[in-house]
C-alpha cells in the first residue's frame, strides 16, 4: 500500500477490496430484466456466487431496482427512454414494465436479500442518482464498490462512471455481469479501462480475494 501525507493510496486489487473497504452492489437482477437477458441463468449463478462469498465474510452488501412510475407519472424523458425500449412511437403506447408490486418488479428469488442488506429503487441509469447508497456508503467508511449484476452497458457502466467522480474505486466482476449486446458490454470494458480508475476482475478471483 502507498503512503502519503498520511494517506493509504490502495492501489491493487486485495488492497481495494479488503472486507472493511469495499461494498457489494448488485445491480438490477429482477425477475423481469434477467428475463430479457441472453445467458441470464449464467449471470444469476456467477451473482449469487460472489453474493455467498460477501455473505460469508459479512460485507456489506446493497441491491438495486429499476422501478417504473406510472404512466401518468412519467415525465418526457421517462417516456422517451421507454419508447426506446419497448420500441415503439408513442407514448400512449408505453406500458410500465417495472411497477413497484408487478410480477416483473423483484430480485431472483436465487438471490433474495437478507434483512441485513439494503434495497434501493430507482428509476435512473446510475444507482447513485436520487438514491440513499452515496450516503450509506459514506457512512460506512467505504471506499471501493464490487458491482455484479445486468446490465453492463446499459446501467452498470453509468453507476460506475458516477461512483469515481464520488471518489469510490468500482470494481467490476465481469463474469458476474449481464449483457444485452455482447459488442456494446465489450466497449463499455474497454472504455472504462482506458480511463484507468476502473478494477475489471473475475468471479474466481473476487472470491478468493476477500
Amino acid at each position: 500500500m502507498k503512503k502519503f501525507l498520511g494517506l493509504n493510496v490502495r492501489t491493487t486489487l486485495p488492497e481495494i477490496c479488503s472486507r472493511e473497504q469495499v461494498a457489494l452492489l448488485v445491480y438490477d437482477m429482477q425477475v423481469g430484466i434477467a428475463r430479457q437477458i441472453k445467458g441470464s441463468e449464467a449471470t444469476v449463478a456467477n451473482v449469487a456466487r460472489v453474493l455467498k462469498a460477501a455473505r460469508d465474510v459479512r460485507m456489506r452488501v446493497f441491491f438495486t431496482r429499476h422501478l417504473s412510475l406510472p404512466l401518468e407519472l412519467m415525465g418526457a424523458f421517462q417516456l422517451r427512454m421507454a419508447m426506446a425500449w419497448q420500441r415503439v412511437d408513442e407514448p400512449g403506447q408505453v406500458k410500465p414494465w417495472f411497477l413497484r408490486d408487478s410480477p416483473d418488479f423483484p430480485i431472483v428469488p436465487q438471490l433474495t436479500p437478507l434483512p441485513s442488506e439494503a434495497v434501493f429503487d430507482k428509476i435512473t441509469m446510475s444507482a447513485f442518482e436520487g438514491t440513499p447508497l452515496n450516503i450509506a456508503l459514506r457512512d460506512c467508511g467505504v471506499t471501493a464498490i464490487a458491482v455484479a449484476g445486468i446490465a453492463l452497458e446499459v446501467g452498470i457502466e453509468p453507476t460506475v462512471r458516477h461512483a469515481i467522480d464520488l471518489g469510490l474505486t468500482p470494481v467490476i466482476i465481469s463474469d458476474a455481469c449481464g449483457s444485452g449486446n455482447a459488442d456494446a458490454a465489450r466497449r463499455s470494458l474497454e472504455s472504462l479501462a482506458f480511463e484507468g480508475n476502473t478494477i475489471v476482475t473475475d468471479v474466481a478471483t473476487f472470491t478468493e480475494l476477500i
